[in-house]
């Protein structure tokens, strides 16, 4: 972990995950302090006809504001906000942040290409990209393109995520990212702070 870039100006943290992503979370979000500097952006795949009940799992267990992302709003520091249910979250050239109904990408939507590719195009060198565990594709191309903008891209280790393909098939895009356990995502995030 010593060879992570730490990013010279507050930027944003953009995290996908799919199969296993509950767990995984709660093992980094209740970590983050309420006054943490970054924005924190997640799409989570969820079935589109069910309401997100993620906001209300994490709000009692998080000292960090979380809530639902709303289409326009800013994205500010010391907040999670995960994608709705049956939208895509995208980040506009100003940092704000934009929902979308467009078709569905990997058979998803969210899909976290789409989060962690708009976030590259807005944030530059100054975003982390994490890809955590799940059990497709999506993510790979997005982390990819946190890589390409000069960004920090991290991976969960597949041989210790619940779910190891989303994150190998990431590392496999993006061969460089810092392959991390969830301990040492929650450690760099921290230091970031």
């Amino acid at each position: 972990m010593a060879d992570v870039v730490h990013p010279a100006t507050p930027g944003a943290i953009a995290i996908g995950a799919s199969a296993g992503a509950v767990q995984a979370l709660l093992k980094i979000l209740p970590a983050l302090p309420a006054d943490y500097a970054r924005p924190v952006l997640i799409v989570v795949h969820v079935p589109p006809a069910r309401s997100n009940a993620l906001v209300a799992l994490y709000q009692g267990r998080c000292r960090i504001a979380v809530k639902e992302a709303e289409d326009k709003e800013p994205a500010v520091g010391g907040t999670v906000y995960f994608a709705p249910a049956d939208y895509h979250l995208l980040v506009e050239a100003d940092g704000s942040l934009a929902l979308s109904s467009d078709e569905p990408l990997n058979h998803s939507r969210p899909a976290i290409d789409i989060l962690l590719e708009t976030a590259a195009d807005a944030y530059g060198p100054a975003l982390t990209g994490i890809v955590l565990t799940g059990a497709n594709q999506d993510g790979a191309n997005g982390l990819r393109a946190v890589g390409l903008a000069g960004g920090t891209a991290i991976v969960e280790n597949p041989r210790a995520a619940q779910s190891a393909t989303m994150p190998a098939a990431a590392l496999q895009a993006c061969p460089k990212a810092h392959v991390m356990t969830l301990d040492d995502i929650t450690s760099y995030l921290l230091s970031l702070a």
